[in-house]
């Protein structure tokens, strides 16, 4: 289950980088 933690990290890292692009 270590790697479902670890993606969902990764995508919010994700999300959060391309939110202050668009912004």
């Amino acid at each position: 289950m270590m790697y479902i933690d670890s993606i969902l990290i990764l995508m919010s890292t994700l999300i959060l980088i391309v939110c202050v692009l668009v912004g």
